[in-house]
């Protein structure tokens, strides 16, 4: 159940930046700042509960590569960021971390 935990928490860890970037548009502040400030408290106590069985930094470290390898996609896909062989190799590095983090994990 633990990894159920972190892997949601990390979902959700996704969803503050977007609450950041809504918050940065024009009469979107109020609506923007709520929602992330939503996603972090669910995100960071779904880490607390995996962290209750998952070593601390297995846990950080998948929390904050899916959070980051999710933010960046969602960046690409919607927002219009870049998306270079480079950039994508990053988020490969840091999704390949994250499997290798859970793989060796006891």
């Amino acid at each position: 159940m633990a990894w159920i935990y972190l892997i949601c928490a990390g979902l959700l860890e996704i969803g503050w930046p977007i609450g950041l970037k809504i918050a940065s548009q024009p009469n979107k502040i109020v609506q923007g700042s709520l929602l992330a400030i939503l996603f972090i408290v669910g995100s960071g106590t779904l880490l607390y509960l995996a962290q209750r069985t998952i070593p601390m930094g297995t846990a950080y470290a998948v929390w904050t590569g899916i959070g980051a390898a999710g933010a960046f996609i969602v960046g690409v896909l919607f927002y219009g960021d870049t998306l270079t062989f480079w950039r994508a190799l990053g988020a490969v590095m840091i999704v390949g971390g994250v499997i290798v983090l859970k793989l060796t994990s006891h």
